[in-house]
């Protein structure tokens, strides 16, 4: 997109906590469960990676204990090609890593998410341990409002970082992603209002715009309106329809310079593990942003990558850019199509 300046040591960079996941094996129950398989999760991790397995450059500004289980991250968020220059380490011997216990549900049964998370090590991040050389240093900056929710002390750094990449020259984009269980509409709804005049690029869900933002009218007035009153360059909204545990429909909708863009859903996808799906979205979107100048194919990098991380196991995306490439070109085809790739 023209709005984006490429030539950066960075394409992307992201912040935010990366937690550890723990899930018992397949639909187990935490309950009933003597296991649990250990992966990493975190929102802007997972955007940050998707877009790098696609092919372009990103960092994680975040914040990890100086222990094994800190390790562990560090070696996840290099396993997913994104860069660990930006990572703060705490020293103290008193810090955590945030936890969170994913359990697959199976109909009627609802997946579900149990959050150990208060008081880790990315709480406490400030603003003077992040390198000031960053901010010159990107193309994009992104963040999600969970960073924003996690407590006052992050929050005022997140705002204060998000400020300094603007004028550092970089593109903000921001996902609104707002979860019930971290603050309440009020805090959330002031908070976000009020860092979108710095947001270039903004991802946020109908049900999002309507509940907690309080907008009123059709989806493409209430996209519209946040480029009117806030200056917005491009407002993306995502669609899920459930019909179980393990079968969703996909499809999202994008405004930018006076046009929607959108295509056919990808209906019917067998869902292994959702989570982080939302976020392949992103960084598909992100990765088409910044790499072309088709606002048409950066709905189909978005919802390709989204359909197809439902598919595997983890937070992280995992497809290559061939893949996805590959998956585009079978969505938009008609008549036969081979079973197998071979």
């Amino acid at each position: 997109m023209d709005f984006i300046n490429s030539n950066k040591e960075y394409d992307l960079v992201t912040m935010g906590e990366v937690m550890l996941r723990l899930s018992p094996p397949g639909t187990d129950k935490i309950s009933q469960s003597y296991t649990f398989d250990k992966k990493a999760g975190g929102a802007e991790l997972n955007v940050a990676s998707g877009s790098a397995v696609l092919g372009i450059r990103s960092a994680l500004i975040t914040k990890l204990p100086e222990n094994k289980i800190g390790h562990f991250i560090r070696n996840m968020i290099r396993y997913g090609n994104v860069s660990d220059d930006c990572i703060v380490y705490d020293h103290s011997g008193q810090s955590r890593l945030g936890i969170y216990y994913y359990e697959t549900g199976a109909y009627p049964r609802k997946s579900s998410v149990i959050y150990d998370r208060a008081n880790s090590a990315m709480t406490t991040l400030k603003i003077d341990e992040i390198d000031p050389s960053i901010y010159g240093k990107t193309s994009v900056f992104h963040v999600s409002g969970i960073t924003l929710a996690l407590n006052e002390q992050l929050r005022e750094t997140t705002i204060e970082v998000m400020k300094k990449f603007k004028e550092g020259g970089a593109v903000i984009s921001f996902d609104i992603n707002y979860r019930a269980s971290l603050w309440d509409e009020e805090t959330a709804r002031k908070t976000v209002t009020s860092v979108f005049p710095y947001v270039d690029i903004l991802f946020v869900s109908e049900e999002t715009s309507r509940r907690m933002l309080q907008k009123t009218g059709t989806l493409e007035e209430i996209m519209k309106s946040y480029c009117e009153e806030y200056g917005c360059k491009v407002v993306c909204t995502t669609r899920r329809d459930v019909v179980s545990p393990k079968i969703h429909n996909f499809s999202s909708k994008i405004y930018y310079d006076g046009k929607f863009y959108e295509e056919e859903p990808y209906m019917n996808i067998e869902v292994v593990d959702r989570v982080g799906s939302g976020d392949a979205y992103l960084a598909g979107a992100l990765y088409g942003m910044i790499t072309c100048d088709d606002m048409q194919k950066v709905i189909e990098y978005g919802n390709a990558m989204s359909a197809v991380k439902n598919t595997v196991m983890g937070d992280m995306s995992c497809s290559s850019l061939g893949e996805i490439d590959s998956i585009i070109a079978s969505h938009k085809a008609t008549g036969h199509q081979d079973e197998m790739n071979r």
